[in-house]
């Protein structure tokens, strides 16, 4: 799948993961197969779940790349955080780690009580830090067309002894065998 050529058929129906390190383009990427599917008139079947945490120097929301988000069922809050960045210690990661994943839940839990055919998801790892990956799972199995970006790199391995970046790394591996496609930036 090209970066400046994408195809309708090539996304619906499908499972994709793209992943990379920092800055490589993963949202980007998301925005611009989310504007492919607004411009192809398919806005009411997509819902858009953007775990981007509210940090100014990591992790950017879908609405900087795309304007295309006002026109889906957009999930997002402010007070998600960037554990590794913002927390201080072990503990702080985790305990920023598990606020995200609360937050997050409840996205999940309204996307699976009203499902659209496709979801979308920006910055994925945000929850699998403290989140379940059966929960996810089933998102998957649930919808048509499943779109998610995580990250998957080493910039971000300081995590103040938590555990946090081994267990991420781990997730992403074991959740990318259930993806048709792996795209790595």
């Amino acid at each position: 799948m090209e970066y400046n050529n994408i195809e309708v058929d090539r996304i619906l129906n499908k499972k994709i993961l793209i992943i990379g390190d920092v800055g490589r383009g993963k949202t980007r990427f998301t925005a611009k197969i989310l504007d492919t599917l607004v411009s192809n008139g398919l806005s009411k079947y997509i819902t858009v779940i953007d775990m981007a945490p509210s940090t100014k120097s990591i992790g950017v929301r879908l609405l900087a790349y795309t304007e295309s988000v006002k026109n889906v069922r957009y999930f997002f809050s402010e007070k998600i955080r960037g554990p590794r960045i913002e927390g201080k210690s072990p503990t702080e990661v985790i305990e920023i780690a598990c606020a995200n994943r609360e937050i997050i839940e409840k996205f999940l839990e309204e996307y699976l009580n009203n499902p659209t055919e496709i979801l979308i998801i920006n910055d994925l790892t945000l929850y699998l830090h403290a989140g379940e990956i059966n929960k996810i799972i089933d998102l998957m199995e649930r919808t048509k067309t499943f779109i998610a970006n995580a990250y998957y790199g080493d910039i971000l391995s300081d995590d103040k002894g938590s555990g946090l970046s081994l267990k991420e790394k781990l997730l992403v591996q074991t959740l990318s065998k259930k993806f048709d496609t792996i795209i790595m930036l």
